[in-house]
């Protein structure tokens, strides 16, 4: 079983953006989000994949992801994904012995962004970078099927 283990924060300031590659633009939609698993449909730079993740709440997720050619990712999401769709660049950031990924969401999710480190194990040990700020990892609202359905956009605050 493929498992993904990832912890997710907010960011304190764009210090990040010292050590990160030109970064990746994203594309994603869902064909579904349900209370047992999402099916996704991405577009990353020039490869596409669909990919199958669990709807459990936490860190450790099963994730499945099976490559699929670019013209069919583009009909998927220009006809069948729920709207509005994911778009986002992903950055690359090493810190400590870690390769951290800062997604910068645009469009309906535009102002959100957020910071993502893969574990192998969940109790792994790894350094904090400095701008990395509150732990959001818990929070369904920042998953992705989530935004999709109640974008950041639209999220009011008192």
């Amino acid at each position: 079983m493929a498992t993904e283990i990832e912890r997710k924060f907010l960011l304190r300031n764009d210090s990040w953006r010292d050590g990160a590659d030109a970064g990746t633009r994203f594309r994603q939609g869902y064909l579904i989000g349900s209370e047992r698993a999402s099916v996704r449909v991405r577009i990353e730079g020039a490869r596409a994949n669909l990919n199958i993740k669990s709807a459990t709440l936490g860190i450790r997720r099963q994730e499945y992801e099976y490559p699929i050619p670019l013209a069919d990712a583009e009909a998927l999401l220009d006809t069948l994904c729920e709207q509005p769709q994911i778009e986002k660049t992903r950055y690359h950031v090493p810190f400590g012995n870690h390769l951290w990924e800062v997604d910068v969401f645009a469009g309906a999710n535009a102002g959100l962004v957020v910071a993502e480190v893969e574990l192998t194990d969940e109790e792994e040990a790894f350094a904090l970078p400095p701008w990395a700020g509150e732990e959001v990892s818990h929070d369904t609202r920042y998953y992705n099927v989530c935004l999709v359905k109640h974008p950041y956009s639209e999220w009011r605050y008192e």
